[in-house]
């Protein structure tokens, strides 16, 4: 059981340094951290396809379907924020 409470451990970790960095990040940052969370997100695509495409489990098959699904939405979300963020610096035209 030693192993579990250590992943919790790291979890609970991860969770609060993830969030005192991002209430750290300045406005004018948020743009270009979106566009690399993207890319991030593209390679947990390619690995959830990897395991959803595996003969394991059923449970396995799932658990890579639900993650291509929930990251290729992050993915397509992302960009559209960014776009419309990157669109607030563009030049109205008359």
């Amino acid at each position: 059981m030693a192993g579990a409470e250590y992943l919790l451990f790291i979890l609970m970790l991860s969770i609060f340094l993830g969030f005192e960095l991002i209430n750290k990040v300045p406005a004018t940052l948020h743009t270009p951290l979106m566009s690399g969370a993207n890319a991030i997100s593209g390679i947990t695509v390619v690995g959830a396809i990897a395991l959803a495409g595996t003969e394991n489990t059923d449970l396995a098959h799932w658990l890579g379907v639900g993650a291509v699904t929930l990251a290729s939405i992050n993915v397509v979300g992302g960009y559209m924020v960014t776009d419309r963020m990157l669109g607030f610096f563009k030049k109205k035209e008359d």
